[in-house]
């Protein structure tokens, strides 16, 4: 299999207008695409440049904003099969605000070069509305983290993260930092650590070096 065939197999299944395309303009988004493979803890957009349209293949990334002061919060996470639109700036004029993209787990990516997509699309509308239709459908994640943010008492919002951490991995213990809970969460290590306390005073939740272990879903739901 050539490398231009086995991307083409890639965008048949991931883009609705892969067949409406001409044989050079498939040929020249297959040119311009690269299979990477990312590291954990790696940073591989930080919003000044158009990146790229990221598809993760396998692992995680995870999408954030950051504060003048230096503070972020987790936006949403992308899985195998997810599509990254907002890496790739150059093809969405109407976002004008910057999102950092960082490799929570080893990850395999296919990325296309954001110049190369913005070409394409700059001339066919079906891609231009993909794209913003898949930027859009991302909104009602960032919409839930503003919900929480601004609506949710802290215990609340931990006892939803907890709960939604132990979902995705499927265990029960969930092997982060207090710092990290916090940044996520877009709160502080210190009020996280303090909600945590309290958790594991009232028998909820088990706290050690390895992360949170969760003892009592009936009641973290409760607190939902």
């Amino acid at each position: 299999m050539t490398p231009q065939s086995k991307f083409e197999a890639v965008y048949k299944e991931v883009f609705p207008f892969w067949e409406g395309l001409t044989d050079p303009d498939r040929a020249y988004i297959c040119q311009n695409s690269y299979l990477v493979t990312y590291p954990k803890g790696k940073n591989i957009h930080d919003g000044s440049e158009c990146s790229g349209v990221i598809l993760v293949r396998s692992g995680c990334l995870r999408l954030s904003m950051m504060s003048d002061e230096g503070k972020d919060i987790t936006l949403y996470r992308l899985h195998k099969g997810d599509l990254c639109m907002l890496s790739a700036s150059c093809v969405l004029d109407a976002i004008t605000f910057d999102v950092f993209v960082d490799v929570e787990a080893d990850s395999e990516c296919v990325v296309i070069s954001g110049p190369a997509f913005a070409a394409v699309a700059g001339r066919i509308p079906e891609i231009k509305i993909f794209a913003l239709e898949t930027a859009v459908s991302r909104f009602s994640d960032v919409m839930w983290v503003l919900q929480q943010i601004l609506f949710m008492s802290m215990d609340k919002r931990l006892a939803v993260f907890l709960l939604d951490e132990s979902v995705r991995t499927g265990l029960d213990t969930i092997e982060l930092t207090h710092g990290q809970i916090a940044r996520y969460m877009g709160s502080a290590r210190e009020v996280v650590s303090r909600m945590l306390k309290y958790f594991a005073n009232e028998g909820i939740v088990e706290v050690s070096r390895g992360g949170v272990k969760i003892l009592d879903k009936k009641r973290l739901r409760e607190l939902t």
